[in-house]
C-alpha cells in the first residue's frame, strides 16, 4: 500500500521544505463592529466558533499537522485549540511573539475614528503601496509580526506541516513580504482564512503558495466580506 508523502517531504532531487500553514482566528464581537483590537484580548464570538469549527473540519481532511501554534491572545488560541482537536494534535504551543501589532492609544476605537485620529500609524494598511526600492528577493530579510518565531518552528519541523493561528494585519505583512513582487496587490485576509507558505530547509527562504484562502466558509452562511478582511482589524 502507497502512503502520501509529507506536504514538505522531498522528492528525487528536491530539497526538504516546511508547509506552514498560518490561519487568521475566527470572528470576535469588536471584528463585526469595527473596532480596533490590537492586543486587546476578545473572545470568539457565536459565529467565529463556528468559522473555527469549519476551518477545523476542513485541515482535519488534509494531512495531518506536526504542532499547531498560535498567539496567547484568546481569539487566536480558542480557533487553535478547535483545530488541534479536529487533527488529533495533542496540544496547542501558544507563543507571545504571534500577537498582533499593538495599537496603542487606539485600541477600543472604531476602526474608521482611529484611522482619522491617527493616519500615520496606518499606512502599514496601505493594501496599495509597494514599498519604494524594495527588492523582489528580499524574502531571507527579516519576517515581520514575530519573525524569529516563525522561522524557528519552520526550522523545527523541515519536511513536515505545521498550522500557525494568528492575526489579520500580522499575516498581511507576512504575505506581502514573502511575495515581494506582487505586494501591490489587494490581498484580504478574512477570519479563518488559510495562508499557506513553503519555507525552505536550505536557505530559509519563504515563500507564498496561497493567500487568504476561505472556500471553506461559502455555503456555510458567512459573509466572506465580513469586517477584517483586508487584514484591518486585528
Amino acid at each position: 500500500m502507497s502512503s502520501t508523502p509529507a506536504p514538505g517531504a522531498a522528492g528525487a532531487g528536491e530539497e526538504l521544505s516546511t508547509e506552514v500553514v498560518v490561519v487568521r482566528h475566527g470572528e470576535t464581537a469588536w471584528n463585526a463592529s469595527r473596532i480596533v483590537q490590537g492586543q486587546m484580548d476578545p473572545e470568539l464570538n457565536e459565529a467565529g466558533r463556528q468559522q473555527a469549527v469549519v476551518v477545523a473540519r476542513r485541515l482535519s481532511r488534509q494531512a495531518k499537522p506536526a504542532a499547531v501554534y498560535s498567539s496567547d491572545l484568546k481569539r487566536a488560541a480558542e480557533t487553535a485549540e478547535i483545530i488541534a482537536r479536529a487533527c488529533g494534535v495533542s496540544n496547542v504551543v501558544l507563543n507571545e511573539a504571534l500577537r498582533e501589532r499593538h495599537m496603542g492609544y487606539l485600541h477600543g476605537l472604531k476602526w474608521d475614528d482611529a484611522v482619522a485620529k491617527s493616519p500615520d500609524s496606518f499606512r502599514g494598511f496601505d493594501i496599495f503601496k509597494l514599498a519604494e526600492g524594495s527588492d523582489p528577493d528580499s524574502r531571507n530579510q527579516e519576517l515581520p509580526g514575530g519573525g524569529e518565531s516563525l522561522n524557528k518552528i519552520a526550522q523545527e519541523h523541515i519536511g513536515e506541516r505545521v498550522v500557525v493561528v494568528s492575526h489579520g494585519a500580522a499575516i498581511l505583512e507576512l504575505c506581502r513580504h514573502t511575495d515581494p513582487p506582487n505586494s501591490f496587490i489587494r490581498r484580504h485576509i478574512p477570519n479563518t482564512s488559510l495562508n499557506v507558505f513553503r519555507v525552505s530547509g536550505v536557505t530559509a527562504q519563504w515563500t507564498l503558495e496561497r493567500c487568504g484562502d476561505i472556500s471553506h466558509l461559502k455555503g456555510n452562511g458567512f459573509l466572506e466580506d465580513s469586517f477584517g478582511g483586508d487584514g484591518s482589524s486585528a
